[in-house]
């Protein structure tokens, strides 16, 4: 079992990659990266989300803070939660200090809770750069 999508299907870096193109204004994901291009069957989820930043960066803005929540009931995610947070700081670039990632469950209820969906709810601040 595994994840289902066109792309790699790494839930986390859609939501993220969603995230920061919502608080541009842009497009979202499906729309800049459609399922329907054989271009991105397969594709590595890092490839949409470093163009987010791409053109976040080319707006003149940087992560303020981000908070991540991946819901899930399989794998946990406590144990993964530096590791993640440190790959996405790198990915945004910015401290993981101003990246907030935890992992809740349904607790057996629903889709997610029976192992069958994952969520990931993320909230982006995107402040201006500074000189």
């Amino acid at each position: 079992m595994g994840p289902v999508g066109h792309s790699d299907g790494d839930v986390l870096l859609h939501a993220v990659t969603d995230a920061i193109l919502g608080a541009l204004g842009e497009p979202d994901i499906g729309r800049l990266f459609p399922d329907d291009d054989p271009r991105h069957d397969g594709a590595d989820s890092s490839i949409f989300l470093v163009e987010a930043v791409r053109r976040m960066a080319s707006r003149g803005f940087v992560v303020g803070n981000m908070d991540v929540t991946i819901i899930c009931e399989q794998p946990k995610i406590s144990p993964h939660v530096e590791e993640l947070r440190a790959r996405l700081a790198d990915w945004l670039k910015c401290g993981p200090d101003r990246v907030n990632l935890k992992g809740k469950t349904h607790e057996k209820v629903d889709a997610v809770g029976e192992g069958r969906a994952i969520e990931v709810h993320v909230v982006i601040l995107l402040e201006p750069m500074t000189e």
